[in-house]
């Protein structure tokens, strides 16, 4: 099992929430991070920067956008010879969740979200591979949900935001047969319920602050598996979901 104690991570949706808890939490263990910056005008990475000028390299990334995921490759591979940890972390959610299909749809907002959380991932794998390609670690990391899954689906609505997650799974997968003969390892992971941004303002009522997310979702991004060869959804509490 390999296992590397400090290296070089890139973390998208870094600005705030659940990111920027990974990105502190990974300059507080030594780790170098590239973090990917979609609100340059929101100030949390620039004063974490000034703490740690060393480690701390904000970098611009809309991860909808191929240009811009192929620039920040581009930036993050003249700075670094290799990415050993890849956290898929940005997302968005809809405040059309709760529409009832007896009602009308927002479809422009469903294929925002499919676009953000199914395809991003995908843009970002796709041009930072090489990169990662160069590590011993090669650990991709995922933020999914527990929405994604079709098995345990209990909601009456949310169409687009469990659907994207759906089908980040399946790419996930997808993926996880392409690249894990090649040594490259995966984490699937339910963060839970976060007070975070992403409908637009801070859910106040959910259970986590992100800092506290981040705590339990560094370990299972950090740590070796013994079982590397399957490929699990798991959550910060420790319980694996089907997909």
């Amino acid at each position: 099992m390999t296992k590397i104690d400090t290296g070089t991570a890139l973390v998208t949706g870094a600005d705030r929430g659940l990111g920027f808890g990974l990105t502190q939490g990974l300059l507080e263990r030594g780790w170098r991070v590239f973090a990917g910056q979609y609100m340059p005008e929101w100030p949390q990475l620039e004063e974490l920067r000034a703490q740690y000028p060393d480690a701390l390299q904000p970098v611009p990334l809309d991860v909808a956008s191929i240009a811009s995921v192929r620039a920040a490759a581009q930036t993050v591979g003249t700075a670094s010879e290799r990415v050993d940890l890849l956290i898929n972390n940005a997302g968005v959610t809809s405040r059309t969740n709760r529409t009832p299909i007896s009602e009308r749809l927002d479809y422009d907002e469903a294929h925002r979200l499919y676009n953000v959380n199914a395809l991003g991932p995908l843009r970002v794998v796709e041009a930072f591979l090489p990169l990662v390609a160069e590590s011993v670690l090669k650990r991709l990391c995922f933020v999914s949900s527990e929405a994604g899954s079709i098995n345990r689906a209990e909601r009456t609505a949310w169409y687009a935001y469990c659907m994207s997650k759906a089908a980040l799974n399946m790419g996930v997968k997808i993926m996880f047969n392409d690249l894990r003969s090649q040594g490259y390892t995966f984490r699937l992971y339910h963060p839970g319920w976060i007070r975070s941004y992403m409908g637009g303002t801070k859910s106040d009522d959910a259970d986590l602050e992100p800092e506290e997310a981040a705590t339990y979702a560094l370990p299972f991004f950090l740590r070796a598996r013994a079982d590397e060869d399957r490929l699990v959804l798991m959550d910060y509490l420790g319980r694996e979901w089907p997909f």
